[in-house]
């Protein structure tokens, strides 16, 4: 399963319903995930230009797709931002292709 990081910010109204309903949002996100056939590795709050990030692994990418479009239909996420990260052996992978890759493209004059 490939790995992601998903960064999030909630709406003003989502904030005062979460103060004035508090409830374990990383239980609604590990739900969200599972139901694409995934998993949550962790789930953080955060200060700046996001409100919190969680790293997930979902089967593919119509599935971090489907989680994207799932989660801002509800209007109370803004700045959702989701990546596909890499660990080590992957960047390792990573380069080498691109090695080959290089082999075959022209750059432009």
């Amino acid at each position: 399963m490939a790995k992601y990081v998903t960064f999030f910010s909630y709406t003003a109204e989502a904030v005062r319903g979460m103060i004035n309903h508090p409830s374990d949002r990383s239980e609604a996100a590990r739900q969200l995930v599972e139901s694409l056939g995934g998993s949550i590795e962790s789930f953080y709050w955060m200060q700046g230009a996001h409100d919190g990030f969680l790293i997930s692994e979902i089967p593919d990418g119509v599935s971090g797709a489907a989680l994207a479009a799932a989660v801002a239909s509800t209007g109370a996420i803004t700045n959702l931002t989701t990546h596909e990260i890499f660990d080590h052996d992957q960047q390792a992978d990573i380069m080498a292709k691109a090695k080959v890759a290089l082999g075959a493209y022209t750059p432009p004059d």
